[in-house]
Formats: C-alpha cells, structure tokens, sequence
C-alpha cells in the first residue's frame, strides 16, 4: 500500500525553504482580532522589511508619494507610492499596485522591490496604493481606498506622465482580492476605464467551502483556518453567510462581463487554486480573455519566499510578458 504523501512532501523542493520562513512568520499568531493585530503586526513586520531589504535594487527607477484629497468624514486621504523610470519620455502604461497580507497586514512599502521590478522590466510607472487595513478598518474601507486612488491616478494622468488607455489595475493575495473588487467598481461606476487585470493568487472567496480551500485546512502556509479569521476581520460576523457584497468577496459576482483582460497564478498546493480557477473560467464564459496558470508544486506565496527559485522567476516573467503584451495593444 502507497503511503499517502504529506502537504510537505508535495510541495516542489526548490520552494521548501520558504516553508520555514512561513513557518516564523505565521505559525501560532492566533486570530486576526483588534486585540491581538498590534503584536501581530509588530511581529510581521521586521519579516517584511528584511524581504523588502533583500529585494534587489533598481538605479534606473525612482520613488516618490503623493496623497489624494481627503474626501469628508471617515474617507481620509490615500497615501500613493510612484515608482518611475528616470528616463521616461512621453507618456508611458501604469500599472496600479495593490499589496498582499490578507487585507489585515502589511504595507505599500514592503513592496518597494516589487514595484521597481515591474517598472524596470516592463518600462511602465507603477502607483501603489497604502489602503486601511482590517480589522479596525473592515469592508468596504480597503476597496474603497483603493477605488479612489485609482480615480486619483486617472484623472491625473497627465501630469503624472501616465497613458490613461493603458491602466492596468494588479495586486496578490489580499492585495488580488482588493484589485478584482476594484475593476469590478471601475466597471460598475462607470470608470476609470482599464486594459487589464493582474491577479496573483488572490483572494475571492470568504465562504471557504472549495475543494482546495477544503483539503488545505491548516497547512505550512496561508490555509483555510488562517484565510477565515482574515475574512472574519474584514467582513466581521457577516463572512460566509448569504449577505456578502460581490465589491467585498469577487467571487460572490454573477456577471463578470465587461471586465480587462486578465493573468491569474495561483499555486497547485494553496487555499485559493480553485476559486481562481472559477473565477477565470467564469470571466471566460462571459467573454473576458484570461489567462490562467496553475503552478505545480507551490504553495501560497512561495515565489515571495522563494525569490531566487526557477519557478518564482517563471512567475514574475509571466507577469512581465503579460503585461507587455497587454500595453503593447
């Protein structure tokens, strides 16, 4: 008789190290609740400035922050990070970041390397959006922020040097999840108008119940008990039931028409495999190119764990060529 294979033993060896990276940045955190976020944060972070450290460094890209406008009563202004090559001409395509962590952790600037590597490889500008964080900031605080800052992108493009036919709206993880509901706004609200969509293994789903959310319960990485608390903090005693807006969880929508091109990555051995492969076959059947890779081996996350691995580096080249092509059009 076969011995059935562990989660450990089938994730692709080349990405093993990073499970104990993982291991010491989410092992026995406990819940995403207001009481415990100030040490989960105050121990994440150290771990998100020594990758952000790590990443590597691009000369020829420059940083900059600007701020929306406040817009009245508990919608304060939005902080942006612009990353630009020192030697753009003309207007160049834009790419609107959003960054990971579940929608309860992290920030813009740990994804400094990130944002530099896409301007660098793809010559766009790339705006990344500093959103609010749950839980003392649940839904639709975080969209919200995000919807507005890409509002604040489009309508100054110009001076930003930007091309506004050629925006296109990205995130992973928690950051995916808030870049869907965002494109599904623009697309409800009338604008900005978008030529294409980045979603790296995002986040669409609070209610859980998909066969891969189902078998990786609580595995060495993101699993399904760690993603509920995330939802719960976000969307409070509301997540899972029948009464979730579609802007909150994307794969609540029904008509994905009318939506951007898109890429979606998602790992073969992670919590959102499959609500990524509904959501891409659903964005198909309704007429929206997608593209959508699965990736054997991997875990959630485990090119930001594994930056120098083969398959981390297929990944990003994926992302890159992807949006190439699409500004390219």
């Amino acid at each position: 008789m076969t011995t059935p294979r562990t989660f450990e033993d089938r994730v692709l060896e080349e990405v093993r190290p990073g499970l104990e990276v993982f291991k010491l940045a989410f092992g026995g955190i406990g819940d995403f609740t207001p009481d415990n976020m100030p040490a989960i944060r105050a121990h994440l972070d150290p771990i998100f400035e020594a990758g952000r450290d790590a990443a590597p460094r691009f000369d020829d890209i420059e940083m900059s922050e600007r701020h929306t406008d406040a817009a009245g009563p508990g919608h304060p202004a939005v902080s942006l990070r612009i990353y630009r090559p020192k030697s753009a001409r003309g207007p160049l395509p834009c790419l609107y970041w959003v960054h990971g962590g579940g929608m309860v952790v992290g920030a813009a600037r740990f994804d400094d390397g990130e944002c530099s590597a896409y301007a660098h490889h793809v010559g766009c500008i790339v705006v990344s959006v500093e959103y609010r964080l749950a839980p003392e900031h649940p839904y639709p605080s975080g969209v919200e922020d995000c919807y507005r800052g890409l509002h604040w992108l489009a309508q100054n493009a110009s001076a930003l040097g930007v091309d506004p036919v050629r925006i296109a709206v990205g995130g992973r993880s928690g950051g995916g999840v808030l870049a869907a509901a965002t494109v599904l706004m623009a697309r409800d609200r009338g604008g900005p108008a978008l030529c294409y969509q980045l979603l790296i293994y995002p986040q669409l789903d609070d209610r859980n119940n998909t066969p891969s959310a189902l078998e990786f319960e609580d595995v060495v990485s993101w699993g399904a008990r760690t993603n509920r608390s995330a939802w719960k903090a976000v969307l409070g005693d509301k997540a899972g039931g029948p009464d979730v807006p579609y802007h909150a969880a994307p794969a609540r929508a029904t008509d994905l028409s009318r939506l951007p091109p898109a890429l979606m990555q998602a790992g073969e051995l992670e919590v959102f495999r499959d609500e990524c492969i509904d959501y891409a076959m659903r964005m198909m059947q309704a007429g929206v190119p997608c593209e959508m890779h699965v990736h054997p081996g991997l875990y959630h996350a485990s090119d930001m764990f594994n930056p120098g691995a083969p398959s981390s580096r297929r990944m990003a080249e994926g992302r890159y060529s992807a949006l190439r092509r699409a500004f390219a059009a």
